[in-house]
């Protein structure tokens, strides 16, 4: 039913009146670098088992963002980071997610796949595996990263101009 004054169906206890408001999802993740090396996982599972990432996953009631993205990148990747500021923001309508990644430092060259990781692994630039990327957002945070280092005066990055997600797949420019 559409509640008053709501402009879309909403789920209505029929006894008390409560609305239940479903909303999108917060992902939270980052791109984590050792000197100029990037720390990706294998995922270890589905969707997309097999496929290379950057430590994200869903972020948890009572914790902000920033230490979301650290929690995921600590159970993934076992590894420490420093959040240096806020690299991305992906709206995902499709899937009903939003996600926040961030760009971060790991605090020692120390780091181990957790239970949802395969293996972990340091990459270069020029060895990350682009086609065994899980997620167009993954090659956009690498790709955006790449492009703001050094910087620091940069706002969030979104789905980059020209593409967009339909039923999964990207569609526009493939050079960006």
């Amino acid at each position: 039913m559409i509640p008053e004054g709501e402009d879309r169906p909403r789920l209505v206890c029929g006894e008390c009146g409560f609305i239940f408001y479903e909303n999108p999802k917060l992902i939270v993740g980052a791109v984590c670098t050792w000197g100029d090396a990037y720390l990706l996982c294998r995922r270890a599972i589905e969707p997309r088992r097999g496929y290379w990432t950057i430590p994200a996953g869903f972020m948890e009631l009572g914790e902000t963002a920033e230490a979301g993205a650290i929690r995921e990148v600590w159970e993934e990747a076992g590894a420490r980071v420093v959040i240096d500021s806020l690299l991305g923001v992906y709206s995902i309508s499709e899937i009903n997610q939003v996600h926040l990644v961030y760009r971060a430092r790991m605090e020692t060259a120390c780091f181990k796949a957790g239970v949802e990781s395969l293996e972990t692994r340091l990459f270069a630039w020029n060895d990350i595996p682009w086609e065994e990327l899980t997620y167009p957002n993954v090659a956009w945070s690498l790709r955006h990263h790449r492009d703001l280092i050094g910087r620091r005066d940069f706002s969030p990055r979104g789905i980059p101009d020209g593409l967009a997600l339909v039923r999964g797949r990207v569609v526009g420019d493939p050079d960006l």
